[in-house]
């Protein structure tokens, strides 16, 4: 049996790719079980210290697969979106709030609640075939797996609105120029390398202040600038502790480059 999601180390980075492309990694019961339950475990695993999300194939997701939500409209069940509470929810506030970053590898569309995961990652590698869809409201539905979080803080509400509510896809050059995608590269065979590029640079660096940087942020985003100031007081002391800051500091008064661990 294929595994709904492959997970490739190399060295301090994990790779995580939605392996469906015959279903353009459209998100099963079973892909989502697997993705949700993969972000716990690299959550506390210190050997990780970045995480890239891909998709197999020519595409980065289609979303939510429709063909096992027809089964389940026709099933008895009193709540046939329950996956959202049950799968998309958890996966969406893992991946906002794990603790090193995450790099998205966007190779072809990104759709409905694909293009949402796209959204959390820290930052997001598209090629020329790259397209985003907010698809929600095609099939009658509200924005999920984030999206109402992300899309305002990435391209401001108005845009936000329109994404959401038209559901007209988004191309590269476009989705780059919105702060949607944080790279464009030339060729959709560079997408996947470009995304594990800057995730091994990323690992390679303070990945404890990482962390702390993504906590201040999403604190800072729906708080007062007291929460703020909280935030940061708390993080700094954090950081203040770690091996990182002491011989970064050290590197740094010596003109040496520094060398960082994660601790």
């Amino acid at each position: 049996m294929t595994e709904p999601l492959l997970v490739d180390r190399t060295d301090a980075v994990v790779t995580l790719t939605l392996n469906r492309p015959a279903a353009m990694n459209a998100l099963d019961v079973a892909l989502k079980e697997a993705l949700r339950d993969s972000l716990a475990e690299l959550e506390s695993d210190r050997s990780c210290r970045a995480v890239v999300l891909a998709g197999a194939g020519g595409a980065f997701s289609a979303g939510q697969d429709l063909r096992e939500h027809v089964r389940t409209l026709e099933s008895a069940g009193s709540d046939p979106l329950a996956t959202v509470a049950t799968h998309y929810n958890p996966i969406a506030a893992r991946l906002a709030s794990l603790p090193k970053p995450v790099v998205a590898a966007v190779r072809g569309m990104a759709a409905g609640a694909g293009a949402s995961l796209a959204f959390l990652a820290d930052f997001r590698v598209g090629g020329p075939t790259t397209r985003f869809l907010m698809a929600f409201a095609g099939v009658g539905l509200a924005a999920d797996t984030g999206a109402s979080w992300t899309l305002p803080r990435l391209v401001g509400h108005a845009k936000a609105v329109e994404l959401l509510m038209l559901a007209e896809p988004v191309p590269a050059e476009e989705a780059h120029r919105l702060g949607l995608l944080t790279r464009l590269v030339d060729d959709d065979e560079q997408v996947l390398p470009a995304a594990q590029e800057l995730a091994a640079r990323l690992a390679a660096g303070p990945t404890v202040a990482y962390g702390a940087i993504k906590r201040q942020l999403s604190i800072a985003d729906a708080g007062t600038l007291a929460d703020a100031l909280a935030a940061e007081g708390q993080a700094q002391s954090i950081c203040g502790a770690t091996a990182d800051h002491r011989a970064a500091t050290m590197a740094f008064v010596n003109k040496q480059k520094p060398l960082f661990e994660g601790r």
